[in-house]
């Protein structure tokens, strides 16, 4: 069996689709880069991380197989020799571009791809959805005898992950924020290349601490500016928490982490829609989208961000729309594609399928958490013993009461700034010979160095910290976790605690012991603030 692939995006739907022929010996895969495109170079660098084996595209042309499967028409396809199955390529028609094949007509639909001669380039024809089978059948008749509706394998695949949800935003550091994806596909109507600042406007907008931003990029982005200038590109929004999605699997974890997704007129939003979540359009407009298609309806029945000011507004209003209903015209036959596809393809073989069951794999979990943000910008509203606290980035033009940054991670201006400064303790170094500082050792050494830190402070867990003020002295402080309706426990970040501290001691001429309530984002808990201990002024950073 051949595997014909023109582009990552293309290979990634027929990873999708693979389930179906697993546990089957008799089932020899091959896969082939289809000439012709220029985002093929992320996948052939997927095929070799996946240890696929590869055939050259002359050996490809040269050899018959018993079945070739591919998710894109384009490309000079009718030179393979043996049955073509063209497979589901993004949530239906929902995209025309001017400079390929029939003007205004999505390559999924354009005879110009689908036919080779008088003839239909595939064997079969997989559809998702049966309004697609009856625009295939207005556009390209003889391509429509030959189609049949099974689904979506990625959206299955998006559903069987639902359940993993806590496990994806606890690998991204979600805690109780909200979690908004902005979903961007390629070419010159893009989010990103319209938008190009809007993550890092949001990122450094909106409080750190009850919003987490994510970017899911189209896999043909990834693949034309590459993985260093993307990075350099978005570097200040990295660096204030943005989660960049991984092309292959991450993108989709995102969208069943996220709570709401911000979207162009890619098809990528369809699939969170499909998951019921809120939607948000942000699409300036232009030739590529389809009118009528499903994505056009989409966005016609979600509210519209016309500027990272408008974000919150947005998303409470986002909460209102049932997106469902928009992606019941993309997707039909939910959970039952890779069955259908199993009882066609092994049709095409001439094989029985296996007797075991097949289903769809459940997304890993994202593989890296986003960078920690080492500076941030900290407004504190002081009430006797009740204290809010909402921070931002740095370069925010909200009134603030001080700064706070991580040492010695945070630039240098940064770090002779701040009135806060923190440090998280270390796990213990594996080398015969070490040299480490002591809780107290370390907040003693922080304000002698900089004159201008009020409080010093080690994060020694997620609920305690040590804390040295220059008026109060050494401090325990405690985070008691935050329990809600639902039986989950929360936990805010610890140095949002230390700035509430802070903030505190700072106002007040109150006594130790204390209790004060602090709230962080979405959460509020009860901190105790108490002289600090031996063991904790011993404690090994």
């Amino acid at each position: 069996m051949l595997l014909a692939v023109r582009s990552a995006v293309a290979l990634y739907r027929l990873l999708d689709v693979l389930p179906v022929f697993d546990g089957d010996e008799r089932i020899v895969t091959r896969f082939a880069l289809v000439p012709g495109s220029a985002f093929d170079v992320d996948a052939l660098r997927a095929l070799e991380g996946a240890g696929a084996r590869s055939v050259s595209w002359d050996e490809a042309r040269a050899s018959r197989y018993d079945l070739i499967l591919t998710a894109s028409p384009k490309g000079a396809l009718r030179f393979l020799s043996g049955p073509r199955v063209l497979l589901p390529h993004g949530a239906g028609f929902n995209k025309a571009l001017a400079e390929e094949g029939t003007p205004d007509l999505p390559s999924g639909l354009d005879p110009h791809y689908l036919t080779a001669g008088s003839e239909p380039l595939a064997a079969f024809h997989a559809l998702a959805h049966g309004d697609q089978l009856d625009r295939l059948a207005e556009h390209c008749p003889r391509t429509a005898a030959r189609a049949a509706v099974v689904g979506d394998p990625t959206l299955d695949r998006l559903l069987e992950s639902a359940a993993h949800r806590d496990t994806y935003r606890s690998a991204l550091g979600t805690g109780g924020r909200r979690l908004v994806v902005l979903t961007s596909t390629w070419g010159p109507e893009s989010l990103l290349a319209r938008r190009p600042c809007l993550p890092g406007e949001l990122v450094g907008r909106l409080a750190h601490d009850a919003y987490q931003i994510g970017l899911v990029l189209h896999p043909n982005e990834h693949s034309r500016t590459g993985a260093f200038d993307l990075s350099r590109r978005l570097a200040p929004a990295l660096a204030g928490g943005l989660v960049l999605a991984g092309p292959r699997e991450e993108w989709a974890a995102l969208l069943v982490a996220a709570d709401a997704v911000v979207t162009d007129h890619g098809s990528a939003a369809l699939y969170a829609a499909a998951l019921g979540r809120p939607v948000i359009g942000a699409y300036d407009g232009g030739r590529e989208l389809v009118p009528g298609s499903p994505m056009d309806r989409l966005l016609a029945g979600v509210p519209r961000l016309t500027d990272a000011s408008g974000l919150e507004e947005a998303f409470h209003a986002a909460g209102a729309v049932d997106t469902r209903g928009f992606a019941d015209a993309a997707f039909a036959r939910p959970g039952q594609a890779l069955p259908r596809l199993r009882d066609r393809l092994y049709h095409l073989l001439g094989l029985r399928p296996p007797a075991l069951p097949v289903a769809p794999h459940p997304l890993p979990p994202p593989a890296a958490a986003p960078r920690r943000p080492s500076a941030f910008a900290v407004r504190a509203d002081v009430s006797g013993h009740r204290i809010a606290v909402t921070r931002f980035a740095p370069s925010t033009s909200e009134p603030v009461h001080h700064l706070a940054a991580e040492h010695p991670e945070a630039g240098l201006r940064q770090v002779q700034s701040a009135a806060v400064l923190w440090r998280h303790a270390r796990p213990s170094s594996p080398a015969p010979h070490t040299d480490t500082w002591t809780a107290a050792g370390w907040t003693a050494r922080i304000l002698d160095e900089a004159p201008g830190c009020r409080t010093a402070a080690a994060v020694l867990t997620p609920e305690h910290c040590l804390v040295r003020h220059r008026s109060a002295g050494l401090l325990s402080v405690r985070t008691a976790p935050c329990g809600n309706d639902t039986g989950r426990v929360l936990r805010p970040d610890p140095t949002a605690v230390v700035s509430a501290v802070h903030a505190w001691l700072g106002s007040t001429a109150g006594s130790v012991p204390a209790t004060l309530v602090c709230d962080i984002g979405p959460l509020t808990v009860r901190v105790t603030v108490s002289p600090a201990g031996e063991a904790d002024l011993r404690h090994e950073l």
